[in-house]
């Protein structure tokens, strides 16, 4: 099995998938254990002293002001754990949990949060053991930290709450532990509150969005030129010359993509010899502009992850010349922005599919195909239905993509009195990752069938194999009406999986 090792710089968006996604073991590395236990020095000295550190001696938040003597800390690191455990609402997925544990792992053994090295290997421990928190959908604010999933995990630590088990059952925390010999851990100054202050959640979910995305945008290149060459529209506009002159580099990638499944087609441009049109219409001839400047909002947003990946999120921290300082790093304005932005290029680039969907379907303007593609228009209403169910999905898109990050509510007696609502952003993006793997499904099922339709004529070598994939993984091609559930459930499938992009790349090698 793979292994991450985890030291003091941070971690990769690879590590993260790998251990959210891949179940990969981790192991901290000498270099690691040593900043623990140096910055732990610095705690238990500044906890022997008779002087106020917040985190250390004194209560948190709007009751920072309360000085908590030594037979007391470790009862309010416990407490903060077992209040702040507050979530409520459905059980997050464990791919996510599994992300922000190990985000927050990344940022203690970066050696600024003084948590004890036992404390560490204890989190190390419980991910390699596949046991999972219970954290619920709501909670988090987006800032302090994404409080109360966080601190469903550390509960667990502590032995309390309830968790799944590897085998996916939820049972009470204490029993995994015990099963896989793992000690609960007695937390002690500082360490409760560095359990809980961090942006995990949102830049876990936006790492796995990242990496959805990313597959999604190539998908949507495939689906974009298999409709142009169903609608017999024209390449030219891909030509390399004319993305030169507008130099996004998104748009750029799009149009060679769309260029390359496009090669060796009879269908593309057919148009011109017995139908003329000066023009495609937008949602044809635009789509690499659309899907280009979602590329490059994906290429910002990475860039954010990689700062974040690179950061150490805590309150206090631990400087490197011993002090410990108050901060505010843990607002999640920084990942909320791109969470929202990301939603928002989704939505558009789900709409532009769901128009070219339409277009295939409407006699008045897909140049010769049958009505609804369907197989006796009147007796058979064809993909009809299963391009409302497409555009039910573009108006939820829709919906999702209003920003979650321009809200704010205060909080802790107006302490914290403006948030960044990064864990919404975050949870919504999710579900408009979802909702746009299924449009781009309707889509390649829609031009695939209408493909097929053009008698006389070949599709490019990389739509053939495009088409002979998804049928043989269960989308079936034209014919009567049939139940047709099953068929874009394959569909969806086909894409999610990624075999949309691997048919397409057996013949034109990879795509950008």
């Amino acid at each position: 099995m793979h292994t991450v090792v985890v030291g003091t710089s941070g971690v990769t968006a690879s590590d993260v998938l790998a251990v959210a996604r891949g179940g990969a073991r981790i192991e901290l590395s000498g270099e690691a254990v040593a900043a623990l236990a140096a910055a732990r020095e610095i705690v238990d000295a500044l906890a022997a002293k008779p002087d106020p550190v917040y985190g250390v001696s004194t209560g948190f938040g709007a009751l920072a002001t309360r000085h908590i003597g030594q037979d007391l800390r470790t009862q309010l690191q416990r407490n903060i754990v077992r209040s702040h455990a507050a979530g409520m609402g459905p059980k997050v997925e464990r791919e996510v949990v599994r992300a922000l544990m190990f985000l927050r792992l990344k940022t203690v053994c970066s050696g600024h949060t003084g948590v004890r090295p036992e404390v560490a290997q204890t989190m190390a421990d419980v991910l390699n053991a596949q046991i999972t928190p219970v954290v619920h959908e709501y909670g988090s604010l987006g800032c302090s930290g994404d409080l109360a999933p966080l601190s469903h995990c550390a509960l667990t630590l502590m032995g309390e709450g309830d968790a799944e088990g590897p085998d996916g059952t939820v049972r009470p925390a204490g029993e995994l532990l015990a099963e896989h010999g793992i000690a609960p851990v007695e937390l002690r100054e500082k360490e409760g509150l560095a359990l809980l202050n961090g942006t995990d959640g949102m830049l876990g979910m936006l790492v796995l969005a990242l990496a959805d995305l990313d597959l999604l945008y190539k998908s949507a290149d495939v689906t974009a030129a298999l409709s142009l060459e169903a609608l017999l529209g024209t390449d030219k506009v891909l030509a390399p010359e004319l993305h030169a002159i507008r130099p996004h580099p998104g748009q750029g990638a799009s149009a060679a993509n769309m260029l390359a499944v496009l090669k060796g087609s009879q269908l593309t441009g057919h148009h011109q010899d017995d139908a003329p049109r000066v023009q495609d219409a937008y949602s044809v001839r635009c789509a690499p502009q659309v899907a280009g400047a979602g590329r490059d909002t994906l290429a910002h947003a990475r860039l954010v992850a990689e700062r974040e990946l690179a950061s150490a999120v805590d309150n206090p921290v631990v400087l490197p010349d011993g002090r410990v300082e108050s901060n505010g790093n843990f607002h999640g304005a920084p990942v909320a922005y791109v969470l929202d932005f990301l939603a928002i290029a989704a939505a558009d680039l789900g709409s532009i599919a769901e128009r070219r969907t339409d277009r295939l379907l409407d006699k008045n303007r897909s140049h010769g195909l049958p009505p609804f593609l369907a197989d006796d228009a009147g007796v058979d209403s064809g993909l009809m239905i299963a391009q409302y169910t497409q555009a039910a999905l573009v108006s939820e898109m829709k919906r999702l993509a209003v920003p979650a990050s321009a809200d704010s509510i205060p909080s802790s007696a107006m302490q914290e009195d403006h948030v960044s609502m990064g864990w919404s952003a975050a949870r919504k993006l999710r579900t408009a990752v979802d909702n746009l793997t299924r449009i781009i499904a309707v889509e390649l099922y829609a031009a695939t069938r209408a493909i097929e339709l053009r008698e006389g004529l070949a599709p490019a070598p990389a739509s053939r194999a495009v088409i002979d994939a998804v049928r043989a993984a269960g989308a079936q091609g034209p014919g009567p009406d049939r139940f047709l559930a099953p068929d874009l459930a394959a569909a969806d499938a086909f894409v999610r999986s990624g075999e949309l992009v691997a048919a397409v790349e057996t013949v034109t090698g990879p795509l950008r």
